[in-house]
């Protein structure tokens, strides 16, 4: 049973060794459902926790457009500027990276392994953040494709 649990052990303490709560309490989490049997929700969390995820991401995002600390004003001066100009070419590059990424979990979905591994390591030695997967997998994708190796 112990070599089951083995992974989100490794990623449990991983997260604990290099004081990174997130990692730490995701992979928790998991054993836990995974010890008290909770399969139906372990299958519900892989369809949905990306898409739930993303959703709670663009909430904590726009939740100061809500607060009417952003307004119409703001919008404007941000393409005044080049930090500006350049958030929003970096935001619509992010997005369709992200998009690619999407697609190449659900044509080559082998490719999780690595991004999850990289995604651990990024946050626990390099003090990332854990939105990476995503990221990495459209970043991935546009290596993929410029090497010619991309499933279409």
């Amino acid at each position: 049973m112990i070599y089951d649990n083995l992974l989100l052990l490794l990623i449990m303490a991983m997260g604990l060794a290099f004081n990174n709560n997130l990692v730490a309490a995701g992979a928790g989490s998991l054993l836990v459902l995974k010890l008290i049997r909770l399969q139906t929700i372990l299958v519900l969390l892989e369809r949905r926790a990306m898409d739930l995820g993303l959703l709670f991401l663009l909430i904590a995002v726009l939740v100061p457009f809500a607060l009417d600390k952003v307004g119409v004003k703001d919008i404007w001066m941000t393409f005044q500027s080049i930090q500006g100009i350049l958030a929003v070419v970096s935001g619509v590059a992010a997005a369709y990276l992200c998009g690619q990424g999407l697609i190449l979990l659900q044509v080559q979905p082998e490719v999780v392994v690595g991004l999850v591994i990289g995604t651990v390591l990024g946050v626990s030695f390099l003090k990332g953040v854990p939105v990476g997967p995503l990221a990495a997998a459209g970043f991935t994708a546009m290596l993929l494709s410029i090497l010619g190796l991309g499933k279409n």
